[in-house]
């Protein structure tokens, strides 16, 4: 969940529409905001390969809770690709988006 929520902060300030030169800071600030909140209830890692150097090290126990750490924010980011433009209110497809933005 926290994955979708990042990917969200990602994809709206780099949307072509929206201003210029914030992105920077708001994938900052929500990186920022993310951690102290995942850090406490699951050890969070928005990154999967980030979970896999650990787990190795560790071994045993937390090799078979790794697949979780990849599988969640795969799909948490898939999940954030499909409905940001939906709450954009882009419609068609990726190359008249592409295509309109550029104009």
């Amino acid at each position: 969940m926290l994955t979708y929520h990042f990917f969200m902060i990602v994809l709206g300030p780099t949307d072509a529409r929206t201003p210029q030169g914030f992105a920077p800071i708001a994938i900052g600030l929500g990186l920022t905001l993310l951690h102290p909140i995942g850090i406490p209830v699951t050890k969070l890692s928005l990154n999967p390969a980030r979970s896999t150097g650990p787990a190795l090290f560790v071994g045993g126990w937390a090799i078979p809770q790794l697949w979780l750490f990849w599988v969640a924010p795969i799909a948490g980011a898939l999940l954030a690709g499909l409905t940001c433009p939906a709450l954009a209110g882009e419609s068609g497809p990726p190359e008249t988006r592409l295509a309109a933005a550029s104009r």
